[in-house]
């Protein structure tokens, strides 16, 4: 065990090193992991939910900046292109099951993006929501790096979208499953290839603890989702916001 005056050394080091954001955003995704494994992996304690409250209070109680906490944690952030590439695995094998599958597929993503754009922009005008506003929830449903970049382009705020972007993953991860067992929908890989589209990367990583199809499903939904969304998003959400007289 470690004495106090050694934890008080290591705590001097550590704060004053990039180490700081790497270190909280481990600590706290892994204690949210444990959460997780403890509540029989229940999709309503999503472990980005927990992780995100905590580094959220530390940096509240500790006085850091997003800036100094982002300037360690960008690590991590780093493996999100890699990890997200890496679903070309499971995805590969199944591959002559997709081929089979192809236009089915295809109707299922094109009207899975059309309608999380068009019910994420309708639905923040008709409450009052300002074109801004608008504009960052439309690519919502992509996964966070292309979600970033389309909404820039509309002249959203990327900010904003990102945070969306989590919180419509955490959502999507976490009640996805409920409602497609009460609409009955049994099939793996309808319900992958549902959340990947409506849930990006969170979504997909809780596909994966289901089995590893939904899990391929999911990927899939996901990728061909940030890229559809990338096409589609820029001229579907301004002709919206006409449509709407924003």
């Amino acid at each position: 065990m470690f004495s106090f005056h050694e934890l008080t050394h290591f705590w001097v080091y550590l704060s004053a090193s990039p180490l700081l954001g790497l270190t909280v955003t481990l600590c706290a995704y892994l204690f949210a992991q444990w959460v997780y494994a403890r509540c029989g992996f229940s999709p309503l304690a999503n472990p980005v939910a927990i992780a995100i409250a905590l580094v959220s209070l530390v940096l509240a109680a500790s006085g850091m900046s997003y800036q100094r906490y982002f300037a360690g944690a960008q690590f991590v952030h780093f493996l999100l292109g890699p990890a997200t590439v890496a679903l070309a695995v499971p995805l590969a094998r199944q591959v002559p099951r997709l081929r089979r599958s192809l236009f089915p597929l295809a109707c299922a993503l094109l009207c899975g993006c059309v309608t999380a754009i068009v019910s994420a922009v309708g639905i923040a005008v008709l409450m009052g929501a300002s074109p801004e506003l608008a504009r960052s929830l439309g690519p919502k449903s992509a996964t966070s790096p292309i979600a970033m970049a389309v909404s820039e382009h509309l002249g959203g705020l990327p900010a904003l979208t990102a945070a969306l972007v989590v919180s419509t993953g955490i959502f999507g991860a976490a009640t996805a499953r409920f409602l497609m067992s009460a609409l009955r929908v049994e099939s793996h890989a309808a319900q992958g290839l549902a959340l990947g589209v409506a849930a990006h990367g969170i979504g997909t990583a809780r596909a994966f603890l289901v089995s590893p199809e939904m899990g391929a499903y999911a990927g899939l939904g996901m990728g061909l989702n940030g890229v559809l969304t990338a096409l589609l998003a820029p001229w579907l959400v301004p002709l919206l916001l006409r449509w709407f007289g924003q």
